[in-house]
């Protein structure tokens, strides 16, 4: 397995991309945006930067990492040779239906089809194929290049040989696979968005402002970042989607998102991507300025 297709250039697409081609394998990056895949690279290759000036990797790596890479508008060109392909595109459902059913028509009858939702059912995405039993989640966490876990998410119909190959190639990438089955939020947002989904409806109580309810969870639960400030570097548009998977996948309202959160995504105010969010940021930046300010 030594060609990889990703297809989306975003945040987590080129974070893909990125690490495959450090570890020697041959990446097709795929958008339908050519000025997307072309910021992609730029960013990639400021990150392998980075990395030769931090001694993770040499200059050399670098060189050949960006040699592995090459990119396209074109599907069906991207994926046509491609011994396992990841769909990394924006966490909607109908797209990614869209998007897996081109994915097993241009692709090799033997590749293995991925996707990096984090709460969309594998099960589903995969009815839309002909081989069920070849689609996989491969769930990467934010920012790719740095963080180690991957969750490897087994459909209903996933092989075990396929399962296999995956956990595999994530080691082989220097990333820790942990196998999880097929339901709603899988495992680390099952457990991480309630926690976000809680904070925000502190803040929307009055029980405490947004420094104090970071504060709290840094201090005392040694967590590296707040729920709200994490909340602003994932999206609290994805945030709220996730959420509203789990709603309906559970029919439990416990995960019914808080009306602010719903509130501050309709308002347009998504966090670190949007400038502003439970927290404003200086523009095209991560690093935040001061808690905003809320209405009810």
């Amino acid at each position: 397995m030594k060609n990889i297709s990703v297809i989306g250039a975003g945040t987590m697409g080129n974070g893909i991309a990125h690490v495959f081609a450090q570890h020697g394998y041959s990446v097709s990056l795929i958008d339908v945006s050519e000025d997307a895949l072309k910021k992609a690279q730029q960013v990639i290759e400021k990150n392998l930067g980075r990395q030769v000036e931090k001694k993770i990797i040499t200059e050399e790596i670098k060189k050949q990492a960006l040699a592995y890479l090459s990119i396209t508008t074109t599907l069906k060109e991207g994926v046509s040779n491609a011994d396992l392909i990841i769909e990394a595109a924006t966490e909607n459902e109908s797209l990614k239906l869209k998007i897996f059913k081109e994915m097993d028509d241009a692709s090799k009858p033997n590749a293995i089809l991925a996707t990096n939702t984090s709460s969309i059912s594998i099960t589903k995405i995969a009815s839309v194929t002909k081989n069920p039993e070849k689609v996989i989640g491969m769930h990467f966490m934010n920012p790719v290049p740095v963080m180690k876990l991957v969750e490897v998410i087994r459909g209903y119909n996933t092989s075990d040989s396929v399962t296999s190959t995956i956990m595999d190639i994530s080691r082989k990438l220097g990333k820790t696979p942990v196998e999880v089955n097929d339901y709603p939020g899988f495992i680390a947002n099952r457990i991480l968005m309630p926690m976000i989904n809680e904070a925000v409806y502190s803040l929307h109580e009055s029980v405490a402002g947004v420094e104090e309810i970071d504060t709290v969870m840094k201090l005392g639960m040694a967590h590296p970042m707040g729920p709200l400030q994490l909340a602003d570097f994932i999206g609290l548009d994805v945030c709220l989607s996730i959420l509203q998977v789990l709603h309906q996948g559970f029919g439990n309202p416990k995960y019914a998102p808080c009306p602010l959160l719903v509130n501050m995504v309709l308002a347009g105010h998504k966090g670190v991507k949007t400038g502003s969010g439970f927290y404003q940021y200086k523009a095209g930046s991560k690093d935040l300025v001061v808690a905003a300010r809320f209405r009810k």
